[in-house]
């Protein structure tokens, strides 16, 4: 059985990776990526995935997290924007705003900070707060 394969001429384009920041990992710097990432450790910076951002119990944000959809188990110090849905577990806690179509707040899950919800929830958002802007 072949753990690692290549992708084939028949492999569709939307299949994305999945990258994973381990508990006791600590990263220092801004993350980008098209598939999924999930966090089980530390990251200080932004977090942005195409499909899906995880931070697992135990894991922490802080910074801002960006992507189609956020699961959220651990702490974020930062804010959440998701296009389609977040989900704020039992065990989390946001320091920040979060903005997304759709919202799922387990009982005991904490949000400190402003809420936006809806259609409209993303162009609520200021555009400089989603997307930091840097000089070079």
């Amino acid at each position: 059985m072949a753990i690692f394969t290549e992708k084939g001429q028949g492999a569709p384009e939307s299949e994305t990776g999945l990258s994973i920041i381990g508990a006791g990992m600590r990263v220092v710097g801004d993350i980008t990526a098209e598939g999924v990432v999930k966090i089980e450790g530390t990251v200080v910076g932004t977090v942005r995935a195409g499909r899906q951002v995880l931070v697992g119990k135990g894991g922490e944000v802080e910074g801002d997290v960006i992507s189609r959809e956020a699961i959220i188990g651990g702490e974020v110090r930062g804010s959440i924007r998701a296009d389609e849905r977040v989900e704020i577990q039992a065990t989390s806690v946001i320091h920040g705003d979060v903005a997304a179509k759709r919202l799922l707040v387990q009982e005991g899950g904490e949000i400190n900070g402003v809420v936006r919800m809806g259609e409209g929830a993303l162009e609520a958002v200021p555009a400089e707060k989603a997307e930091p802007q840097r000089s070079y």
